[in-house]
C-alpha cells in the first residue's frame, strides 16, 4: 500500500511538471498490474502433492494440488451403505405396497429417504473430488503460499495463478485532460526494453479522484486532480507485473497503431 501511494505521488509530481511542457500533455505514467486468481481449498486439509512451481504454464483443468482426503473417502463409504441400505427399504415398501401388504405413506417415506441417501452420497463425491484442485483458466503460476506437509485453512490459497487477459495497465490522467480519454480508447504504452507499437484499450475510468484538494478550488488545486484510468494490452505477454510504463493518449496514438 505505501508503494501505492508513493507511486501516485510520483504520478501528481510528474504530471505537474508534463504540465509545463505541451509536447508532453498526451503522456502519462503509470504501471503492470494484475488482477490474481487465488486457487484455495473447500475445506481444512494437508497439502499433499504440489504439481507446479512458480512460473510454470498451465492450461485449465490441469492439476495443481491435491489435499489429504482420507476423511472424505470414508464419509463417502458411509454414505454408499446409506444408498444401499436405502434402496432395499424402498424394494420392499414399492413390494408391498402392490400386494396391498403395505401403505402409501411407508412407500412414500422409502421414496424420500432414499432420494436424500442418493443426495448426501453426491455431496460427499464432490467434497472428495474437490481435494484436488485444478487450474479454473490457462495461465502462468505466480506464487506459492503452502508446500506438501504444510495445513491450510478453507479459503486460504496455495497458489495464484495469471491468466493473461487479466493483465492490465493502470495510469492517473489529471482532471483537465479527463474529458480527452473515452472508454474503449486505444493508448500507446511504451516502457523501458518494450518493443515498439504496444497498446492497450481504456477498460475502466474512475467516477472520484484520487487526490482530495482543499473546498476551495483554485485553478491550480484543480490542476492536482487525477482519475485513475485501467487499460487492457492488446499483447498482455510483453508485460510483467509492477513494470513502470508511459502511456499516450488516443490522439497521440498514430492511426496505424490505433487499429
Amino acid at each position: 500500500m505505501r508503494v501505492r501511494y508513493a507511486f501516485l505521488a510520483w504520478t501528481i509530481a510528474t504530471l505537474a511538471l508534463a504540465g509545463c511542457d505541451n509536447s508532453m500533455d498526451k503522456r502519462l505514467q503509470g504501471w503492470v498490474e494484475a488482477d490474481m486468481v487465488f486457487v484455495s481449498p473447500d475445506e481444512q486439509g494437508r497439502v499433499e502433492v504440489l504439481k507446479v512451481n512458480e512460473g510454470d504454464r498451465v492450461r485449465k483443468g490441469e492439476l495443481l494440488f491435491t489435499v489429504d482426503d482420507d476423511l472424505q473417502k470414508a464419509e463417502l463409504e458411509v454414505r454408499r451403505t446409506a444408498v444401499t441400505n436405502a434402496q432395499q427399504a424402498f424394494d420392499r415398501a414399492k413390494e408391498l405396497l402392490k400386494t396391498a401388504a403395505g401403505t402409501q405413506k411407508t412407500y412414500d417415506d422409502a421414496f424420500a429417504t432414499l432420494q436424500q441417501a442418493k443426495a448426501n452420497l453426491d455431496w460427499a463425491q464432490t467434497r472428495l473430488n474437490r481435494r484436488s484442485a485444478l487450474s479454473p483458466a490457462d495461465g502462468t503460476i505466480q506464487q506459492i503460499y503452502y508446500r506438501p506437509g504444510e495445513t491450510v485453512q478453507p479459503g486460504r490459497p496455495v497458489v495464484s495463478l495469471l491468466p493473461p487477459g487479466n493483465l492490465k495497465i493502470r495510469f492517473f490522467a489529471p482532471e483537465t485532460q479527463l474529458a480527452t480519454v473515452k472508454f474503449g480508447d486505444t493508448v500507446a504504452v511504451s516502457c523501458d526494453a518494450c518493443e515498439a507499437g504496444l497498446t492497450a484499450k481504456v477498460t475502466f475510468i474512475a467516477r472520484s479522484s484520487e487526490y482530495t484538494p482543499p473546498v476551495i478550488y483554485s485553478l491550480e488545486e484543480r490542476a492536482k486532480l487525477v482519475y485513475m484510468i485501467e487499460a487492457r494490452p492488446a499483447q498482455p505477454e510483453k508485460f510483467r507485473v509492477g513494470q513502470p510504463v508511459t502511456v499516450t493518449l488516443a490522439e497521440g496514438v498514430p492511426k496505424e497503431a490505433a487499429k
